[in-house]
This record gives C-alpha cells, sequence and structure tokens, in this order.
C-alpha cells in the first residue's frame, strides 16, 4: 500500500482535537495548521538536496542544502488549510490552485478552477484534508500531470479506504501522506468517524 500515516504522539492528540464536534472554528485551524507542518514534513522527506560548502567562523564545513522547487497545489477551498504550513517552512515554493466542487447527490466533482505554477521538476504536493471516494483527488492528479509533474505527493489529513484505493489503481506512483486512515465512507460519502466537513469547520460555514 502506497499509504503512510503519520505515527507520533502529537499528530495523535492533534487529530483528537480536529475530530472533536466541540472545537471551535478558531481552535480547529490553530490544530489544523500545526497537523499541516508534521504533514508538510512527511511530505517532502525525499525532496532532492545538493551538497555544498558552508563557511562557519572557524572552518569550512560541507553540508546540504535544498536542490529541488516545491510545489503547493491546495484543492479548493479546504485544502488551504495545509498550504500556509508549507508557505512557512520552506524558503521557495510555487502555489498553484485546483478547484474542484463535489456533488452531494452523486459525489462527482466537476472543476471550476484551475491557476498552476510551472512544476517541471518540482517536487508537487497536491492538498486535500479529506481522502473520501477519491474522486476528486484523482482528477486533480490527472491535471497536474498533465501540465508537467511528475514528481507529486497526495497530502491529506483523514483517508478513506475507498479513496486510497481509486488513487492506487488510478496513480499507484503517487505516494499518500495522511494522519489518520479511517473505517469507511457512510451513504453519503463522508468519512466514518471523520470530522465532519474540513472545510465548513475551518471557515466557520457550519
Amino acid at each position: 500500500m502506497n499509504l503512510t500515516t503519520l505515527d507520533h504522539p502529537l499528530a495523535a492528540h492533534l487529530m483528537a482535537g480536529l475530530r472533536d464536534e466541540a472545537t471551535e472554528p478558531a481552535v480547529f485551524r490553530r490544530l489544523s495548521r500545526t497537523l499541516a507542518t508534521l504533514l508538510v514534513l512527511e511530505a517532502t522527506k525525499g525532496i532532492q538536496t545538493k551538497r555544498v560548502a558552508v563557511q562557519t567562523p572557524l572552518a569550512s564545513v560541507e553540508q546540504s542544502r535544498l536542490g529541488q522547487g516545491l510545489a503547493v497545489v491546495p484543492i479548493l477551498r479546504a485544502g488551504l488549510g495545509l498550504l500556509e504550513a508549507a508557505l512557512d517552512m520552506f524558503p521557495d515554493v510555487a502555489v498553484g490552485y485546483v478547484g474542484l466542487e463535489r456533488d452531494h447527490e452523486s459525489a462527482v466533482a466537476s472543476s471550476y478552477y484551475c491557476k498552476l505554477p510551472s512544476l517541471a521538476g518540482k517536487l508537487t504536493l497536491c492538498c486535500d484534508p479529506m481522502l473520501a471516494t477519491g474522486g476528486s483527488a484523482s482528477q486533480a492528479l490527472t491535471i497536474l500531470k498533465k501540465n508537467g509533474a511528475t514528481d507529486l505527493v497526495m497530502v491529506c489529513v483523514v483517508a478513506a479506504p475507498e479513496g486510497v484505493a481509486v488513487l492506487q489503481a488510478n496513480h499507484p506512483d503517487v505516494p499518500i501522506i495522511a494522519a489518520a486512515l479511517d473505517v469507511c465512507l457512510n451513504d453519503h460519502k463522508y468519512i466514518v468517524p471523520g470530522l465532519g466537513d474540513y472545510g465548513d469547520r475551518l471557515f466557520g460555514t457550519l
């Protein structure tokens, strides 16, 4: 299985707060941002580096510096909750956006917006907090590949087995980084136990 879930006590603690229905939007955003930091760190473990000479006050030493550009593409709107962590940590980040809206009856996503930077040669993180049916994520990854992305990672907070299976079938070359793998989807295609609608909880549009 091309899925990695975070194995850290802090990640589990943050997930407990995000799942709690009593968590207010302001706290939800703070927890989301901290968890996003852990997810982005895990997702960028494979970013390319280069060796360079650095002059300290005492001597010259060979060190590693980042040798590959990073692109982060959140799927609107919930994916925005994972963006700031990458912007805070990495010195040079290209940002793109893919707008996909899921029909609540059919669970099929339609595209309404796409704005992408150059993705060639960059490690590209596709961010969508809830990997439910996998339809939106798969569609977004297809768009990114058509626009030059060859080194892709899917980053999400909660994944359902159904969504993971779809990505593994359609994009077996793309690793998935998640904070949690949940039980299943319900009849309405929501992740169980999940945490509700991520975008609504993030932006207080309940």
